[in-house]
């Protein structure tokens, strides 16, 4: 299940990507309003974010943040392995923090493991193969 913090960081990047190429960095106090997204939770959120190298932060009076990629470039999936880590619902199928269980006979036969294989799969291809860009544009459809 995606975490409020995970949501509330899809939030705020799906909300800098509608901004205007070459728009001057959106305050944060902007993006917390725009995205409802608590300022003091949002700023753990925004350095993470950044740390990670998705924003590019901005000081002083005219500061804010802005994306360090065309939004057609960041996917969902580089977000939430961000915020939350692993796509996988167990870590014996995670690739990125394998952790074998320790209650299971045999990974070789055990249906939960190859099932959960296909569910991050999945899962994967499609939040890595939606952008910001495309996010915003479902949208505007939507609407």
């Amino acid at each position: 299940m995606l975490t409020q913090r995970s949501r509330y960081a899809l939030r705020s990047m799906l909300f800098l990507a509608r901004a205007a190429p070459g728009a001057p960095p959106t305050p944060m106090t902007r993006i917390a309003a725009e995205a409802n997204v608590p300022r003091k939770f949002l700023e753990l959120i925004l350095a993470d974010l950044r740390e990670a190298g998705l924003l590019h932060s901005h000081r002083g009076k005219m500061g804010g943040y802005r994306l360090s990629r065309p939004s057609h470039l960041i996917s969902l999936g580089e977000i939430i392995r961000i915020i939350e880590g692993p796509l996988a619902l167990v870590p014996c199928v995670s690739r990125t923090a394998y952790r074998a269980c320790s209650d299971c006979r045999s990974e070789a036969d055990c249906a939960i493991r190859h099932a959960m294989m296909r569910v991050r799969d999945e899962t994967a291809r499609i939040l890595d193969g939606t952008s910001l860009a495309d996010a915003t544009v479902e949208d505007l459809v939507a609407a």
